[in-house]
């Protein structure tokens, strides 16, 4: 018989696997929890020692079945796509699969996570990719699916220019993952939701920044104010500038502050300078700054400060 360590997979190790290298089955169960190894789901243990976490929860699953890809709000994480509401661990799995398909249920779906699996019949070759060791939907299929799925114009549209920029996420600076022009392709085809999810898309903008830039753009828009998102400024000295918002017209500029606390003093010290420096910018003759959370709880109040500001 095989050593089981030598039988896993990226630290994953399949029950037939096991059975197929020679391991009694009255055997191995009692083995695998001598040694220490983690039930992932039925069929399917994690090495000693190893965190199982969400992306080898999925690894097991896609193990266990091939024809599983990573979906939804499962493939956004993989290709670090923002969305409103994600709850990080808490979250399902999801996959899709060709029709007919059912999710399982109970433990034996991955050790307590829920497990979610959309059979459809579309599903081509072209909508999949590889991302982080795990077979998902390409970029532009997993937002068009986010899209068509949402259940309001802000969470839709947070997705839509998250794909469309280039920005950090999760300490990690990434590239646009797709242009305007494959995700309007991808809504192009007559399914369920499209109509409403390429109006949608035509309220995203890749110059945002973040999540809260857009939820502010939106409801900046609902007041019937529309401001430069993102523009390029020349301070007085120092290199250039990008203000969340700019009216350019009444020289105000709008600074939305994202969920990240500035802890430290050189981070600080950079907050303060951009400050000072945005200021300096002859476009400039007034700064209002908002904090992420004031603006997904108070977005009436935010409003009714920009426009007063705007008045004066």
């Amino acid at each position: 018989m095989y050593e089981l360590a030598i039988l896993a997979r990226g630290g994953v190790l399949l029950t037939i696997w096991a059975l197929a290298a020679g391991w009694p089955p009255g055997r191995l169960a009692g083995r695998l929890r001598r040694d220490g190894w983690q039930r992932i789901c039925r069929g399917a243990w994690a090495a000693p020692g190893k965190e199982v976490d969400w992306r080898v929860r999925a690894t097991a699953l896609q193990l266990l079945r091939p024809e599983w890809v990573c979906s939804h709000g499962t493939a956004a994480r993989l290709h670090r796509i923002e969305r409103l509401g994600a709850r990080g661990g808490a979250e399902p799995l999801e996959f899709t699969a060709p029709a007919p398909s059912r999710s399982p249920s109970g433990p034996a779906a991955g050790g307590g996570t829920p497990v979610r699996v959309h059979g459809t019949r579309f599903l081509t070759a072209a909508d999949r990719s590889t991302r982080r060791g795990l077979r998902t939907t390409t970029p532009a299929r997993t937002v068009g699916d986010l899209i068509r799925a949402a259940g309001g114009r802000e969470e839709a549209v947070v997705v839509a220019d998250s794909a469309l920029a280039r920005r950090a996420v999760e300490g990690v600076r990434r590239e646009a993952l797709v242009r305007y022009e494959d995700l309007a392709a991808e809504l192009a085809a007559p399914r369920r939701g499209s109509p409403r999810a390429r109006a949608w898309l035509r309220l995203a903008e890749p110059a945002s920044g973040s999540p809260a830039e857009t939820v502010a753009r939106l409801r900046m828009g609902d007041a019937g104010l529309f401001p430069e998102s993102q523009p390029i400024l020349r301070p007085a000295s120092g290199p250039p500038l990008r203000p969340d918002f700019l009216f350019r017209a009444e020289g105000l500029a709008v600074e939305v502050e994202g969920y990240a606390f500035h802890g430290t003093r050189r981070a600080h010290e950079r907050d303060a300078a951009r400050f000072n420096a945005l200021q300096s910018c002859p476009e400039v003759r007034r700064v209002l700054r908002f904090t992420a959370g004031e603006v997904f709880r108070r977005p009436d109040r935010v409003t009714a400060v920009i426009r007063a500001a705007l008045a004066l």
